[in-house]
């Protein structure tokens, strides 16, 4: 094995961990403004890649340029579903709160099967393929863009939440979201809004991955366990911690498959998150 070989999974680590954040921060905020685990996160992520497969096959229109349509209706379906579902079991115990969200997913997988078969699809000759070569080692550009697209998405949510007035009312929402409306804010629409960015992330994640990933009903399944590692990891509530955690859990999924066995992949990433929640429950930035 060549220091050409692990430098070249350590690229590839990190270029899927960038992705696994901007899942994991949608999932940490809405976790962390309601209290609420969104088990239907990676049928959203799956939607995200269905619409921009139909986008594509439909209008001819490449992920990039149908990523802000695809953001929009993640979006309105975040909003729909605090409207329609979340905003009835706020005050409900913990485990009708799972059951709600766990039979979301079921709901939106057995659709997308019965709606569009479990065939697996795929984006053919999309605008950015290829790969490039730095110092012999070689970067899909597909990958590589996806990786930047969410750096970017993952630095505009950062500074949306820390910097603007709608960001801190989302915080102070979080914080307490009596003493929040208090001061005027409108709890509601704060909820409302934490899931339209929630979804929107997963989203972008998904419209990216779009361009090189097989599309199909049960894609998402093992990308929203990763994000729940990261999550627990990094901490349910840190934006920043998400990011450190998806980095984190891509690393060890990349490095682990090459240095160990590819079939335990999945072995190591919960290795992790046991270690956490037996240790330290709140993750590395969790208070």
């Amino acid at each position: 094995m060549t220091i050409e070989i692990i430098i070249q999974a350590i690229v590839s680590g990190l270029l899927m961990g960038c992705i696994y954040a901007l899942i994991a921060a949608g999932l940490s905020l809405i976790f962390g403004l309601m209290g609420i685990v969104n088990f239907a996160h990676g049928e959203h992520l799956m939607l995200s890649m269905f619409f921009s497969f139909w986008l594509w096959k439909l209008l001819g229109l490449d992920p990039i340029f149908s990523l802000p349509i695809v953001l929009s209706i993640l979006a309105i379906s975040g909003i729909l579903t605090h409207y329609f579902l979340i905003r009835f079991i706020l005050k409900a115990t913990m485990l009708v709160q799972i059951c709600a969200t766990f039979g979301l997913s079921i709901f939106l997988r057995s659709f997308a099967q019965f709606l569009w078969t479990p065939d697996f699809r795929n984006i053919q000759k999309p605008l950015i393929e290829g790969r490039i070569e730095i110092l012999g080692i070689f970067i899909g550009q597909p990958q590589l863009f996806a990786s930047f697209v969410c750096l970017v998405a993952f630095l505009f949510l950062y500074l949306f939440v820390t910097k603007t007035e709608t960001g801190l009312a989302l915080q102070a929402t979080a914080q307490d979201y009596k003493a929040a409306e208090t001061l005027g804010i409108n709890s509601n629409k704060m909820f409302a809004l934490g899931w339209a960015i929630g979804l929107s992330c997963v989203g972008i994640a998904g419209s990216m991955m779009s361009n090189y990933y097989f599309i199909f009903p049960e894609v998402g399944i093992n990308f929203a366990l990763y994000a729940f590692v990261a999550v627990a990891l990094g901490g349910f509530g840190s934006i920043v911690g998400s990011l450190i955690a998806g980095l984190i859990v891509g690393l060890v999924e990349s490095l682990g498959g090459l240095l160990i066995d590819p079939s335990y992949k999945l072995i190591y990433i919960f290795i992790i998150y046991i270690v956490i929640v037996i240790y330290r429950p709140q993750g590395l930035f969790g208070k």
